[in-house]
This record gives C-alpha cells, sequence and structure tokens, in this order.
C-alpha cells in the first residue's frame, strides 16, 4: 500500500472521555503505525485550547498511545452544529494537500464528497434527526465516496434496509472495533496487577478473593443496578468497577452505601494507558449491557453497539461474562464467552459461583478468548479500511 496523507476528521471534543474520541485517536495511531502520514483535526468549542491536556505526553496518557501522529484543533460553534467545523475540516485537509479525509462527521464527509475528495465516512449508528439521512446520501451520491465502514452487521442491514446503503463489499465494510494488542502483551499476573492498583483499591482487594471486574462509563443500560445486585448475592466475591463521569460515580457510591455492599469497589475514571492492569487484576470481567443502552449523546445504541471494552477484555485473557444481546454475538461466542440473560441476575449468580470454584475453566476461557482478540487488532482495522482504495 503506497504512502497516503491522510486527514482524519473527529467528531468530537479531543481529549474527551467519549467513546468516538477514544475510537478516532486509536483508528488515527492504527493509521499511522502503518506508515501513512496522519493529521487529525478536532473541533475545539473553547478557545483557546488547554495547552497542558492537549500535549502529546498528556493525550497518549488519557488515550494509551504509543506512536506519534499530529493533532489539530478548529473553532467550533456549539449553536452552529458542526457545520462550520465540517467546512473548515474539509478547507484545512485541501491546504495541507491531504490525498484522503477519513471522518465519522456526516458533515465533513458530504461536504468533501461533494467537492470530489477522496473520503471514507465511517458509521456507529444510523443518521440522526432530519439532517443525518441527507447528509449520508450526500456522501454516497458524491464523486469522493470511496468506503462506506460499519461497526456492525446489524447497522449495515438497517443502513441497508432503510437508507439504500450498499451493501458492495468493494465498497462497504464492517469492521467492529479493536484493540492495542501490543499492551497487552506483557501483563502481570492477578496478584501482582492488585499491587500495582492505587493503593486505596488495591487494599480491598485480598488476595484470596476472586473479583469480577468491569471498566467502561456508567450511563444508563450499562448493567450497574444488576451489577449491584449481584453484588448483594455474592459478599464472597469483590466487584471492581473503573470508569465513569465524576457526577455517575457520585450516583454510584450512594447506590453502593445505601445497600452496604462492602465488595463493591469504584475506581472512577481511568486513563486508558493504565486500564489494562485494573482488567489484569480481575478474575473474570463483565459486560452486563441491557436492553436499551444510553450512548453519552443519550440515544439507544443497544443494537448496533461495538464495545472496546469487549475487544480489551478478550486481549486480557480473563473470562468474560456478557449479556447476550444479539449484536454483541457478532463477536462473542460460547466457546470463550458465557453468555446470559440481560435481565436475569439468577443467571450471572450461578455462573459465577461456578467460575469461581472451576480454575480449569477460567483458564481455558480466558485463553480462548486472548486468542480470538489476536483478530482485532487496531492495525489490521485500519488496514481493511484502507485496502484497495483508489485516490
Amino acid at each position: 500500500m503506497d504512502k497516503m496523507r491522510i486527514a482524519m476528521v473527529a467528531p468530537s471534543e479531543i481529549p474527551a472521555r467519549r467513546a468516538n474520541s477514544m475510537q478516532v485517536m486509536k483508528m488515527a495511531q492504527a493509521i499511522a503505525a502503518l506508515g501513512h502520514d496522519v493529521r487529525l483535526v478536532a473541533p475545539a468549542s473553547k478557545a483557546p485550547v488547554n495547552e497542558q491536556s492537549s500535549s502529546w505526553d498528556a493525550l497518549a496518557h488519557h488515550y494509551g498511545l504509543q506512536t506519534r501522529f499530529q493533532v489539530e484543533w478548529l473553532p467550533a460553534r456549539p449553536r452552529l452544529r458542526r457545520y462550520d467545523f465540517g467546512f473548515s475540516a474539509v478547507r484545512w485537509a485541501g491546504a495541507w494537500g491531504a490525498n484522503l479525509l477519513y471522518t465519522r462527521l456526516p458533515q465533513a464527509a458530504a461536504i468533501a464528497s461533494l467537492r470530489g475528495i477522496p473520503t471514507i465516512l465511517e458509521v456507529h449508528d444510523m443518521p440522526q434527526g432530519n439532517a443525518g439521512p441527507l447528509l449520508f446520501r450526500a456522501f454516497l451520491k458524491g464523486r469522493g465516496a470511496r468506503r462506506l465502514v460499519v461497526i456492525t452487521k446489524s447497522l449495515l442491514n438497517d443502513l441497508h434496509r432503510k437508507l439504500a446503503a450498499p451493501v458492495d463489499e468493494a465498497f462497504t465494510l464492517v469492521a467492529a472495533d479493536g484493540v492495542d494488542l501490543s499492551r497487552y502483551a506483557n501483563l502481570p499476573d492477578i496478584h501482582d496487577a492488585r499491587r500495582r492498583l492505587p493503593e486505596r483499591i488495591s487494599r480491598l482487594l485480598s488476595a484470596e478473593r476472586m473479583v469480577a471486574g468491569y471498566t467502561g462509563h456508567l450511563y444508563q443500560g450499562r448493567g450497574v443496578e444488576l451489577m449491584l445486585e449481584v453484588a448483594a448475592r455474592l459478599p464472597e466475591i469483590s466487584f471492581l468497577l473503573a470508569g465513569g463521569e465524576p457526577q455517575d460515580v457520585e450516583k454510584l457510591e450512594k447506590r453502593v452505601q445505601e445497600k452496604k455492599l462492602s465488595n463493591v469497589s469504584l475506581a472512577g475514571f481511568v486513563p486508558n494507558a493504565e486500564l489494562p492492569v485494573y482488567q489484569a487484576a480481575c478474575d473474570f470481567l463483565l459486560m452486563p449491557y441491557q436492553q436499551r443502552v444510553a450512548a453519552s449523546s443519550g440515544g439507544d445504541i443497544a443494537a448496533y453497539l461495538s464495545p472496546m471494552k469487549l475487544f480489551e477484555y478478550m486481549a486480557c485473557g480473563r473470562p468474560i461474562l456478557s449479556s447476550d444481546l444479539p449484536v454483541l454475538q457478532e463477536v462473542l461466542q460460547p466457546e470463550f464467552a458465557i453468555l446470559l440473560p440481560s435481565d436475569n441476575p439468577d443467571a450471572w449468580v450461578i455462573s459465577l459461583r461456578e467460575l469461581a470454584g472451576d480454575p480449569q475453566k477460567r483458564a481455558e476461557l480466558g485463553s480462548r478468548a486472548r486468542a480470538r482478540a489476536l483478530r482485532y487488532s487496531w492495525e489490521e482495522r485500519a488496514r481493511r479500511v484502507l485496502e484497495g482504495i483508489k485516490i
């Protein structure tokens, strides 16, 4: 593949704790690691951009990055709903001399494609509002449209049915999210990982107790209430929850205190660079998504989600207990994960008890999950996204 100048346009502010912010930065790094010249531009609703939080070292720690690439910011007025930023980003890409524009921002994709600029649009949800479908169709009709990347088969089916999205494999690619395999290559064992955690967390996780872990946001539909109910019925197992916005963590702390759950530890937000150690400190990892799952925007993404934690859990080599949502089963299979009803705490309690007493099964599930994770590196995803692109 020839080296290209690739302009990546972020859909939201950077740095941020949103999943789309994390995913865009991981893809930018992966494309840079393949040898392409990558520049990423993000909207700046506040001026000037905080120099301390936007330094490369700060970004690398926040997002868990190793390969450097250039990040820039352009003004974006909130009341203009990213249209001003979309126009500015396309002009910025042209001024730099980009061969290709890659974005999750439909405004930028539509403008670039209609102008004939080679463009890749990545989609993680159905286009929203009145303008969303129009922008999506404008991208497809433009001379610059080179590839549509869709996060799950479920989403592609609905895009095709409702908006006539092409299913031609030369143009449309279904690509689940990925993982930085190198960051999971030499993980400490469970007990060493616990010792490396902050003292306020590690002192609550004794070497003798089993630990069930969850990492990620605490938005509605992530299964927090289910985990608390299961924790109340399994006092012999510790539950470590890492992640969440401060206000969500505060609310959860109150719920834990009300229920008098001494076996639940809340770590709060953890920078991505530190996350593998938290996951490695657990005997099993939980993904208790509900039938409705709120995104940072408040919309329901249960039908289409491809959570990054899924691939991190797999790479960590720990047993995974997950809700049996159909979209998750595009990746998860019973041979390396335990799939459970999202509305049945009894099933979660029984499965955790059984796993706690079966070290061989834990080892087998973890080993198979790790082996399957090798298919999902960010670099392999980036290679597939760019394969065959004509500029």
